[in-house]
């Protein structure tokens, strides 16, 4: 059995529920996940497949930074390699958050409005359509970011009231929701496994 290399960024966010959707997709794959959870500089190189999850924005930026963790993404997109950024990972990467405190990484060019869709109590799921996936899949929206501009070359792969809330831009999928929160991996599967399925 081939072996994957998922590193998962875990200076904060849903560490242990985004490594059993790694886990579950990869398994439906014949492929086995080696889960990594970083916290230092040193892993992300010898990843093959990278997570973001949500947290705070602002914290996970300046954490990245600080370890040089940050760097070590980028060279990891430029390889060609592929993200998933959900919530906070999706607005650290992106051009612009529209917030000074956010450093953010500029891989996803796309600018975010952070904590558009309300506070913790407006939280809410629903049933979205993402191009790729042949059902709607339960998206879980919490203090969600809006992604207001998107560019050229980013493909819109899911919409919710008009805006877009799943975009890929080369080897980066971002969400607005947490696909980490059902037990539906398909977003995982997208985001990491979709060559496999194809090669099948």
């Amino acid at each position: 059995m081939s072996t994957v290399r998922a590193g998962v960024i875990a200076v904060q966010g849903d560490v242990s529920e985004h490594a059993a959707a790694i886990e579950h997709a990869a398994e439906a794959h014949g492929v086995e996940a080696d889960i990594v959870e970083i916290r230092q500089s040193g892993l992300v190189p010898d990843c093959d497949v990278l997570l973001m999850p949500g947290g705070e924005s602002t914290t996970i930026s300046r954490l990245l930074a600080r370890e040089g963790i940050d760097e070590e993404i980028k060279a990891h997109v430029e390889a060609g390699k592929p993200v998933l950024a959900t919530c906070a990972g999706l607005i650290v990467a992106s051009r612009d958050a529209k917030d000074e405190r956010v450093q953010t990484l500029d891989l996803l060019d796309v600018t975010v409005d952070r904590n558009a869709f309300g506070r913790q109590v407006d939280s809410f799921e629903a049933p979205l359509d993402v191009d790729g996936l042949d059902s709607p899949f339960p998206a879980v929206f919490i203090r969600a970011p809006l992604i207001d501009e998107v560019g050229d070359d980013v493909e819109i792969l899911a919409e919710w009231d008009g805006n877009p809330v799943a975009v890929r831009d080369g080897p980066i999928i971002g969400t607005s929701f947490h696909p980490e929160l059902t037990p539906d991996s398909r977003l995982h599967d997208l985001a990491f496994f979709e060559e496999l399925a194809v090669e099948a």
